[in-house]
């Protein structure tokens, strides 16, 4: 078509007028390269004004996916075939990614955390169709740090505007116990240690309940506190046989992971079931103990309501119990020893009196941290007040001499 003109790229003359996408194009038929761009009208914004834009800078550009989002995508697929999660809870996860892939704060993260990306768009989606999945699961698969993994899913909800719904705790104890492994008698589980699983569960959950009602779940993990109920529940169901297996090695036995906190969680768990256990009659000669208690904890959740008012007072009465108490004692040794054994303790102190009622409250406040106090001033700094007067000698040091002056000077002029 054009012999005149010439390839700026190869130097040939050879410039033949092509059609690409039903646009006109001149290029160099040597070399293939293209002198001229035809015009195209789909684009991201003149689009709506019908101006013709480059094909650079139309939407055919972007048509293709880039690796690490065609990788993710592949992730989130695989990610839904181990978990056995339905279609609809794949499309859902893979509309989430693929938002969050396209969000500016996901730009320029690390690879480590678009990998976890792509386990908090199916925990998500988990969570919002009400499937019992924990985020411990999620990470294991992954091979991810928990914290991390907690900190881009609190991003993702963020940026993406999600609404998630709490998971109930009955939900998270069918989870959890989904995975132990005290169902069926194997060589590693011997036939005294098997347990039914419903059963359990229901055992469990009143346990789990129990602590809620005690503050003993508020703000805290809730993997080590039912993994502490479950461990109370097996040996309640069958005692006999189960009193000397340690919680080390009925976690062995059940396959899971022992949490640190759940020795604490187990303490705890105790010390409630020991005060509830003070308030009835058929346990107090018992000299019922944290081993022992376990036998009992049927009857204890039975009517764990009316015990644990009983156990607990009420913040505004237990000052004025307490003040009646000390008149009481001063008043008549005779009375207070009386009033000893009413509760369940001995008169000579040998058994700790677990039955002196407290308030329910968290164990935050029961048992607070110890904070580190600061250095007491020495009597010198304290009698600085800020208002001193300065000396001369001082003020000299922060004025200019007048060669420092003269340098000063210099300085500027060369700004």
């Amino acid at each position: 078509m054009s012999g005149q003109r010439k390839c700026p790229d190869c130097g040939s003359s050879e410039i033949v007028e092509d059609a690409h996408y039903a646009q006109n194009q001149l290029v160099c038929a040597d070399c293939g390269f293209i002198l001229t761009e035809g015009l195209l009208t789909t684009t991201f914004q003149d689009e709506e004004h019908l101006q013709e834009v480059t094909y650079s800078r139309s939407t055919g550009q972007n048509e293709q996916l880039s690796r690490c989002k065609l990788r993710g995508i592949k992730r989130v697929q695989d990610l839904c075939k181990v978990l056995y999660l339905p279609a609809v809870f794949e499309e859902t996860a893979l509309s989430y990614f693929q938002r969050a892939i396209e969000h500016p704060s996901f730009h320029l993260v690390s690879l480590e955390k678009k990998e976890i990306l792509v386990g908090c768009c199916v925990f998500v989606t988990c969570r919002q169709h009400n499937w019992p999945l924990t985020m411990g699961t999620i990470c294991s698969l992954l091979y991810a740090d928990k914290e991390l993994f907690a900190s881009v899913y609190l991003c993702v909800l963020k940026e993406l505007e999600l609404d998630v719904p709490a998971l109930s705790l009955t939900d998270l104890v069918k989870t959890h116990l989904n995975s132990f492994k005290l169902f069926q008698s194997s060589a590693s589980v011997p036939a005294k240690f098997a347990e039914d699983k419903e059963k359990m569960v229901a055992r469990t959950i009143q346990i789990v309940e129990l602590a809620s009602e005690t503050w003993l779940v508020t703000g805290r993990h809730p993997i080590p506190i039912v993994t502490a109920a479950a461990y109370l529940a097996w040996q309640s169901l069958q005692p006999v046989g189960r009193l000397t297996c340690t919680f080390p090695r009925f976690c062995k036995l059940a396959g899971t992971d022992l949490p640190p906190p759940a020795h604490l969680r187990l303490k705890e768990l105790n010390d409630i079931l020991l005060r509830m256990a003070s308030q009835l009659a058929w346990l107090r000669v018992l000299n019922v103990d944290k081993k022992t208690v376990v036998k009992h904890i049927g009857d204890l959740l039975q009517h764990r309501h009316f015990l644990l008012r009983s156990s607990f007072s009420s913040g505004d009465t237990e000052d004025q119990s307490a003040t009646a108490a000390d008149n009481d004692s001063e008043s008549s040794p005779q009375a207070a020893g009386c009033s000893a054994q009413a509760e369940g303790c001995q008169p000579g102190g040998k058994q700790k009196c677990s039955s002196v009622r407290r308030p329910l409250l968290p164990p935050c406040l029961i048992n607070p941290r110890k904070r580190l106090r600061t250095a007491a001033l020495s009597p010198s700094d304290q009698a600085i007040t800020g208002d001193e007067a300065i000396s001369d000698s001082e003020i000299e040091q922060y004025l200019r001499s007048q060669e420092e002056m003269l340098e000063f000077r210099k300085a500027q002029a060369w700004h």
